[in-house]
């Protein structure tokens, strides 16, 4: 298999945290390879600074009525390497504590309520405070950190007492971790280097935040942009062909061990409802739950 072929099944076969990655470093790759192919033909990297100028969200309102999409691009847009590295590597490290704490089905969810919350926090200090009136029309906001913000914090809203391992530091409860994380943006603002970038996390802390003491109440219950982003999360899941297998009967063993996996993901789904309520399983999960209570 070609490695292109690889990334492609990777890609088809992932969850959504994969699927996310895959997007993020794509934009960046394709952007890349457009400045390359500018500067190699002469033209320059005009071209690809419009086009991301077209991507990222303008401090100013009335540049975004002519460029509303921004706001949903400009959270998969990196132009810095290590820009795309760190914030790549927290969304990993943060996604999989969402994943395996909380929901799958709910991580797009948190990520674009985050980078919205990110964009909106970010646009409301550049229009009011008048700390930023000077220049403030030529700003533009890029990068997912709004919306890995929203994920750490929703997951250490919901689990503030599970224990991370940092290094050079060891074990840290998520709380702390998140705490520490919005002091440093919050300390970072007067510098003003990238005072639009830390006042967006903010903003998706704030929105992590709530959603994450939703969840808890069991007060997310499918709104309307749970299922949208469902519906936009389903258009990455592989659509298979309709074809016939013969499968050979199980071993002992393999049944077994088919036996302990579901058990595993009963006792998850039973603790989850323990945690955030009967509301916050996904539909699979409520499909499983069913069957195995029609076996008992």
């Amino acid at each position: 298999m070609s490695i292109i072929n690889e990334i492609k099944a990777s890609f088809r076969e992932g969850n959504v945290l994969t699927k996310l990655i895959y997007v993020n470093v794509g934009v960046f790759v394709v952007i890349k390879l457009l400045q390359l192919t500018f500067m190699l033909f002469g033209a320059g990297s005009a071209f690809v600074q419009i086009l991301i100028g077209w991507l990222s969200v303008p401090s100013n309102p009335l540049a975004l009525m002519w460029r509303p999409w921004t706001l949903i691009s400009y959270m998969f847009l990196h132009y810095d390497f290590f820009h795309l590295l760190f914030n790549v590597l927290y969304l990993y490290w943060f996604g999989r504590l969402f994943v395996e704490l909380v929901d799958t089905g709910k991580l797009l969810t948190v990520y674009i309520w985050g980078g919205l919350g990110g964009a909106a926090f970010y646009l409301l200090a550049f229009n009011l405070l008048p700390a930023f009136y000077p220049g403030a029309g030529g700003a533009i906001l890029l990068g997912a950190s709004a919306s890995v913000m929203a994920i750490l914090f929703a997951v250490a809203r919901i689990h503030p007492n599970h224990v991370v391992y940092l290094f050079l530091i060891g074990p840290v409860k998520l709380k702390y971790l998140a705490l520490g994380a919005f002091l440093v943006d919050l300390i970072s603002i007067p510098g003003m280097a990238n005072a639009g970038g830390h006042l967006a996390h903010i903003g998706g802390a704030l929105v992590g935040l709530y959603y994450g003491w939703r969840l808890t109440e069991g007060k997310i219950k499918g709104n309307f942009f749970d299922k949208v982003a469902y519906r936009a999360g389903a258009l990455f899941e592989r659509r298979s062909k309709m074809k016939v297998t013969y499968k050979r009967p199980l071993t002992d063993m393999e049944y077994n061990a088919q036996k302990v996996r579901r058990q595993k993901e009963l006792d998850r789904i039973l603790e989850k409802i323990k945690h955030s309520g009967y509301d916050s399983l996904s539909k699979e999960e409520k499909e499983l739950l069913f069957k195995a209570s029609q076996e008992n």
